[in-house]
């Protein structure tokens, strides 16, 4: 009832609020809407200051651009895609290896590491050896912490391979992450290839440039690297001289070790002694309040004493099977059992066994059976919830007790919420026990899985067009069924599922670039005819798609396409589908909308490898005027254009352009930096609580002010609109009694609750609001000023909605003029404002006003993109229409004729039938569907 419970909950409170690492969520309602609110919070926590992924400035931006506030989902990385699952999973790999509150013995091996960081260059690997389970995994996490906690100013990268051909084995993806750590750390931000060969073969360059750049040791360590799918020939680069400063440490099991790398430096874990055996199984035991008599610790001690009874794994399990026992079973009998198991494998089956045998039933048996086998199948593993739905007959009880006993055990953990095995000994005893290492049971739960992703696609097609919804369907989908086709040697269902949009668009996009490549080769596709079967597939997609938000999501997939393309080095025909994304976006959303900028940007990239700069450098400025619009000039998307630009001027040669702009990028990154904290820290939460601490004062302050106004915006944006409500009037009350009613920042509170109203569909609150804050804007800022522009903008469409068109007539005329200004009378920005406000007179059947307003925007067109831009074609088609309305005949059909010739010559290009062909300044065509002929499009609402 939003009251403390207890004496004791208070006192929580107020600890919590001194610790710097602590998140506190203060909610009264529902448990639902708790949960929401508390995975909401979380996941922003992890992306922003643990990922140092890149946020909203909520601080500065109007509420009345909420689409403009959902940008592409780019990185920090400018255009390299970054899978945060993949990223999880390191950091849970991590978390994991080092969980052992046992050293084994290893500082006699940690002083060997620090020799080798202080050794003097050049110098070779060093090889970290040791049989299975021997605890290299351990060691390299348990060094880490010691070197972050003792040399802060050194940068460690770390990878930890998991189970052959699971996605944290391909070699592509691990250089890919480790290049993108290095980018992070130096704020680098430059085009990065994704051709796999390309890839690797480049990344001893990136390496010398990035330590370059980094003022300490960098310390790069690959565990289990003999695990990586063709270890030596993707890790060539470790043979090369590394640079000066950077030192790498790789662990391998000794019997898979590569032959060429026996000969580096090399640290080999010796047996656990009898000390550390005792240390470890007293361990387990004690947690259990299990005591052993000296008889069986003597026992215990004559059997560890084989290469393979005394590695770190065995003992571990060796001593969670006596503790689990306990007291409540013969200890001795246990013992004896154990003392029969020579090896891991065979105690992991004794463990199985036990477990086995505490089931109630053999229905709970079976189930025991499925659930090893189905993950051990699987790609990445399987969820929860993919158990249940694989499995009805399980219940949540029931898979609770099972997945507890095996965790305990140390058969399977979590990673990314996935349930996998923990060791890969756990998973050769399944395949030994329940499968007979036979393929053909094997590929009997592997098609189990087929047919239950291939459902979830289906289930896909039949959802409405929710982005949430895809992603949680095909992420999965696509991580799991083309691998499992691969397994299987299904090229025909592999290909099949290759076709489906969603899935190829879902692994582009988290960077599995190698890993798409591989099964349209396994289907012996080259790049042509796999270019050309992906265009079809989209044209019969948007056949189909219907309303804007199936739109906007044809976009992406075109945009998806464009850049697969590019990376595959088939640049003529990238241009096209990147054409298309940018024309549906322009149409769907608006020309200022910053997905705009990022068609624009992607559009560019493409031009500056085709080398044709003047056309780039036309489309990043667009690009970057829209980005300092949509967040203003200090944002780190606009850092993103800037240093596009500068890449771009210095691959002309003008590299005195180039550094103002590096300069510029530069600050914007390093003020973003200061803002967002470090990615070990949590600088912005403790800035935030302090904020949030002086709110609690109820001191009236311009900041305290502006702290309500972001925190209306962060509920608002999680579509929480009453407790924005709330915040954002606090906002305005209090900048009211601080500022005045006439100050700019109340425009901005004003203008941010019109947004909210607008978005609860009460309208006239919302026009109310518009009104007041245009009121303000007009008198205290620039006639040209951005906050006026879009307080203009968003009025208009206002008024037009409410179906007050005379009211908008002069909103839209003062949106030319402020574009004139910005820009000057020839932008073509001006022209799409020109188009919008003949729309508008279109609507109001007048015509005589409407014709020279498209006219002058035909001009602009021309003179900026060429005669056979598809801006060009979509105002000759308007043109045409108001021709014949006007009963010219003769005169629209010369004008239809002119819009059908860009239009035929965009198919041509579309189809592949032609090579790109270039306007007067240079800009390409794309297909545009075709309208019907009383449609007057608008360059901005549809």
């Amino acid at each position: 009832d939003g009251r403390v419970g207890s004496v004791a909950v208070q006192h929580l409170i107020e600890q919590i609020s001194y610790v710097n690492k602590a998140k506190m969520i203060d909610h009264v309602g529902g448990v639902e809407e708790g949960a929401y609110e508390v995975y909401n919070c979380v996941e922003k926590i992890i992306k922003q200051d643990i990922l140092g992924c890149e946020m909203t400035d909520l601080e500065s931006k109007d509420l009345g651009n909420k689409e403009d506030s959902t940008a592409p989902e780019e990185e920090f990385f400018g255009d390299v895609l970054w899978d945060a699952h993949d990223e999880q999973e390191q950091m849970e790999a991590f978390q994991q290896a080092s969980n052992s509150t046992c050293e084994l013995g290893f500082e006699k091996y940690f002083e060997r590491l620090n020799d080798l960081v202080a050794a003097p260059a050049p110098i070779p690997p060093l090889l970290v050896s040791g049989g299975p389970g021997s605890g290299k995994s351990l060691l390299l996490s348990k060094w880490i912490q010691l070197q972050q906690k003792h040399s802060p100013n050194t940068l460690i990268l770390y990878h930890f391979v998991g189970r052959p051909m699971s996605t944290s084995s391909e070699s592509a993806l691990i250089i890919k992450r480790l290049t993108l750590k290095l980018m992070q750390h130096s704020w680098l931000v430059s085009p990065l290839t994704f051709d796999p060969a390309k890839l690797l073969e480049e990344f001893p360059r990136w390496l010398e440039k990035l330590a370059a750049r980094h003022q300490g040791s960098i310390i790069i360590i690959i565990d289990s690297i003999d695990q990586i799918q063709q270890a030596e020939k993707h890790m060539k680069w470790l043979i090369d001289p590394l640079p000066v400063n950077v030192r790498v440490i790789v662990s391998v099991n000794v019997e898979t070790c590569p032959q060429a790398w026996r000969l580096w430096p090399t640290l080999h874990l010796d047996p656990l002694n009898s000390k550390d055996v005792k240390s470890l199984i007293s361990a387990e035991c004690n947690s259990a309040n299990v005591k052993l008599t000296k008889e069986q610790e003597k026992k215990l001690e004559r059997h560890c004493r084989s290469a393979t009874t005394c590695n770190a794994l065995y003992v571990t399990l060796l001593g969670k099977t006596i503790a689990c026992v306990g007291n409540t079973g013969n200890i001795d009998e246990i013992l004896q059992q154990c003392c029969q198991c020579q090896d891991t494998v065979s105690l992991y089956r004794l463990v199985l066994r036990s477990i086995q045998e505490s089931l109630q039933s053999d229905k709970e048996k079976g189930l025991l059976r499925e659930i090893l086998c189905v993950i051990g199948v699987s790609h990445n593993g399987v969820s929860e919830s993919e158990l249940m739905e694989l499995y009805p007959e399980l219940t949540s009880a029931v898979l609770a007790s099972l997945l507890h006993s095996l965790h305990k055990m140390c058969l399977l953990t979590y990673g990314c919420g996935l349930l996998k095995f923990q060791h890969l000994q756990a998973w050769e005893m399944v395949k030994l026990e329940y499968m007979e290492a036979d393929e053909n049971v094997i590929s009997a739960y592997r098609q189990k899985l087929v047919e239950y992703f291939t459902m979830q696609l289906r289930v896909l097609i039949l959802i409405c067009f929710s982005f949430n919804s895809q992603d949680r369907v095909t992420w999965r989908s696509a991580d799991e069924l083309p691998w499992l086709f691969q397994q299987q040697g299904d090229k025909q269902k592999l290909h099949q599922c290759l076709l489906n949009l969603f899935v190829s668009q879902n692994l582009y996009k988290r960077g599995h670039f190698a890993e798409l490549l591989s099964y349209w080769q396994l289907v012996g596709k080259d790049k042509s005819s796999m270019a050309a079967e992906y265009f079809d597939s989209l044209k019969q997609y948007e056949k189909s798609s219907e309303g804007e938000e199936s739109m906007i999501c044809l976009a992406d997939l075109y945009e998806t396409l464009g850049r697969f393309l590019k990376d595959l080095g088939l640049l003529s025909q990238a241009v096209a589908p990147l054409q298309r994304s940018l024309e549906i976006r322009e149409t769907a959303l608006d020309p200022d909308h910053p997905r705009v900028a990022q068609s624009l940007h992607q559009l560019a990239g493409v031009y500056v490898q085709w080398k044709k700069f003047g056309n780039a450098e036309q489309l990043y400025k667009q690009a970057l005027e829209i980005s300092e619009n949509a967040y203003g000039a200090e944002h780190p998307r606009v850092a993103r254009e800037l240093d596009a630009l500068a890449t771009l001027y210095q691959k002309q040669n003008k590299y005195e352009q180039a550094e103002q702009l590096r300069k510029k990028s530069f600050k914007i990154r390093q003020k973003a930096a200061r803002q967002k904290g470090s990615l070990r820290g949590f600088a912005l939460l403790r800035q935030r609580a302090l904020q949030l601490e002086e709110l609690t004062l109820s001191k009236d302050t311009p900041d305290n002010a502006r702290t309500l106004n972001e925190l209306g915006v962060l509920y608002y944006l999680q579509n929480n609109l009453e407790t924005a409500e709330l915040f954002l009037k606090r906002s305005l009350e209090m900048r009211e009694r601080v500022l005045g009613s006439e100050h700019p920042d109340c425009a901005q509170s004003l203008n941010n609750l019109a947004a909210l109203y607008n978005e609860k569909k009460h309208y006239d609150k919302a026009e109310e609001l518009y009104e007041k804050a245009l009121d303000i804007r007009r008198r205290a800022l620039a006639p040209d000023h951005p906050s006026l522009a879009y307080t203009v903008k968003h009025l208009a469409v206002l008024y037009k909605k409410m179906g007050k068109l005379d009211k908008a007539v002069p909103l839209y005329e003062l949106a030319v003029e402020i574009r004139q200004k910005s820009f000057g009378p020839k932008h073509p920005s001006v022209a799409t404002a020109l188009v919008n406000l003949a729309v508008l007179y279109c609507q109001m059947k007048k015509q005589i006003e409407a014709l020279p307003l498209y006219e002058r925007a035909l001009k602009i067109y021309e003179d900026s993109f060429g005669h056979m831009h598809p801006r060009v074609g979509e105002t000759l088609k308007n043109l045409a229409v108001l021709s014949y309305e006007r009963g010219d005949f003769e005169k629209a059909a010369e004008l239809y004729k002119r819009a059908m010739e860009i239009k035929e010559a965009e198919t041509l290009l579309i189809g592949g039938k032609a090579t790109s062909r270039h306007s007067s300044s240079g800009d390409t065509f794309s297909l545009k569907s075709a309208l019907s002929p009383n449609a007057f499009l608008e360059h901005g609402q549809r």
